[in-house]
């Protein structure tokens, strides 16, 4: 299975770096809040929440619009997407992106753009 992963949550000095870089990628914007992974502080800390492909959003889509890819990557086929939304509803962690300018939403796809992004080697694509 192919999945983004925390390597040295302690090495994230927050700079987001890699939630501007996933949101360029799929939004051709510099957008946080249109990224698939988020930098929060929690507890006083910082935090790195990465989509861990857990499935719920797949479970929620009446429409069969998300299936799980050969590499175990979760991912939305666009001519299926009816955009009603329930997926990202589903997303335990709000990973999911609807943007209302977008005929569907958007999550991570282990691509490793924001692990190409953090200059302090904080993210991991690993396959298990």
């Amino acid at each position: 299975m192919k999945k983004l992963y925390v390597k040295d949550q302690s090495a994230c000095m927050a700079c987001l770096a890699c939630e501007n870089a996933c949101s360029e990628a799929f939004y051709k914007e510099t957008n946080v809040t249109k990224a698939c992974l988020h930098i929060i502080e929690k507890k006083g800390a910082v935090k790195t929440q990465v989509c861990v492909q857990c499935g719920k959003c797949a479970e929620a889509c009446e429409h069969d619009a998300i299936s799980k890819n050969a590499k175990g990557v979760y991912v939305i086929d666009k001519k299926k997407c009816q955009n009603c939304g329930k997926c990202v509803d589903a997303c335990p962690f709000g990973l999911m992106v609807k943007d209302e300018n977008k005929d569907n939403p958007s999550k991570c796809i282990a691509c490793g753009i924001c692990v190409k992004a953090c200059p302090a080697d904080v993210l991991v694509i690993k396959e298990d």
